[in-house]
């Protein structure tokens, strides 16, 4: 079914018909709901050239990833993120452009994009202080939310984020209430924005307790099952080592796990540890009791946010930037307990 015999049965003109199905505000509710219901009851699928045409818009949503540098960005825990916006775009009817591009090529990308109008947003990814993606998009006129924030001022773009600096901060205090003094840190890079506010909230928690941050118990790189094994390993071979880690990503903390197990101990009895939980739909943290005490957020929540964001910075343009702060929730799980008589605090 075409619009134009849509409209016969509806008896409206195209332009209503049209309209109403594109939520414009001249057309009223009421017409609204009965185009809508009719389309649904007959099939219709609207012409997607023709509706781009029509409306000047693409219709797509860009993310460009890149790859040619490490970035936290290039792991499974994007393919969540991507699910949870890709189920926000398919009730709008909006497509997903996926750009995967090295380092050098981030600019013209973005600037292919503009120059051929093929997106009629942007989801920015893995945001690095002073972000200069910014400027650039700013620059370009085209519309964006921030996955995350760059460490300048939040007040002039929009963006969604979890309070990774609070996060960690009560995670680490939540350790140090259970008498742990030597906690280790296997954070995500700090060149990120992310992990360089976990990095600030583990280390304003141990200054408040009057403890001095230990350099060789803080790791900043990839996150990964193979860099936790490899630093929590290391670690654990000192003769002072840590009670207790502190861990960004639970792929890194299956590693932890691994390296504890191998050297003879018990998680959650000889050596405790927190994680931040993406709440994943592959990976979860146990079921009913979780394995690793977490602090949790939905990274695929955060998908859902960032689209809606962003369609309505579309559908609404010229109103103020959207900003969004998303607690976690500090669960205990099986990793943590009072430190040991016999450890080294």
């Amino acid at each position: 079914m075409n619009l134009k015999e849509l409209s016969a049965i509806l008896k409206l003109s195209q332009t209503t018909v049209s309209r109403a199905l594109n939520n414009y505000p001249e057309v009223s509710e009421a017409t609204r709901y009965r185009v809508k219901a009719a389309a649904l009851a007959n099939n219709y699928r609207p012409n997607t050239r023709a509706k781009n045409l029509a409306t000047g818009r693409s219709f797509a949503i860009g993310h460009i990833i890149s790859t040619s540098k490490r970035n936290e960005i290039v792991n499974p825990i994007f393919a969540d993120f991507i699910a949870g916006a890709g189920e926000v775009y398919s009730r709008n009817g909006y497509d997903m452009l996926l750009s995967v591009v090295q380092d050098v090529d981030e600019e013209r990308a973005y600037r292919e994009m503009a120059a051929k109008a093929s997106v009629d947003g942007i989801i920015v990814h893995g945001p690095r202080a002073n972000d200069q993606r910014l400027v650039l998009l700013k620059e370009l006129g085209i519309p964006f939310v921030v996955h995350g924030r760059t460490g300048n001022d939040e007040t002039d773009y929009s963006w969604v984020d979890i309070n990774n600096r609070r996060s960690f901060q009560r995670a680490t205090e939540f350790l140090l209430d259970l008498g742990h003094h030597r906690i280790a840190l296997i954070n995500g890079l700090e060149e990120m924005d992310f992990a360089h506010r976990r990095r600030e909230g583990f280390e304003a928690a141990l200054i408040n307790r009057g403890i001095q941050a230990d350099d060789t118990l803080m790791v900043s790189d990839e996150m990964s099952e193979d860099v936790g094994y490899r630093s929590a390993r290391k670690m654990l071979e000192n003769g002072n080592s840590p009670t207790a880690f502190l861990v960004s990503s639970i792929l890194t903390a299956i590693g932890v796990r691994r390296a504890v197990e191998g050297s003879g101990r018990q998680l959650g009895r000889d050596i405790s540890m927190v994680i931040h939980d993406d709440e994943l739909s592959y990976l979860r943290n146990g079921r009913d009791i979780p394995i690793f005490s977490a602090t949790r957020s939905s990274v695929r929540n955060a998908g859902q946010i960032c689209a809606e964001m962003l369609l309505e910075i579309i559908a609404n343009p010229g109103q103020p930037p959207q900003k969004k702060l998303l607690e976690t929730e500090l669960t205990v799980g099986e990793s943590t307990g009072p430190v040991r008589p016999n450890s080294s605090i």
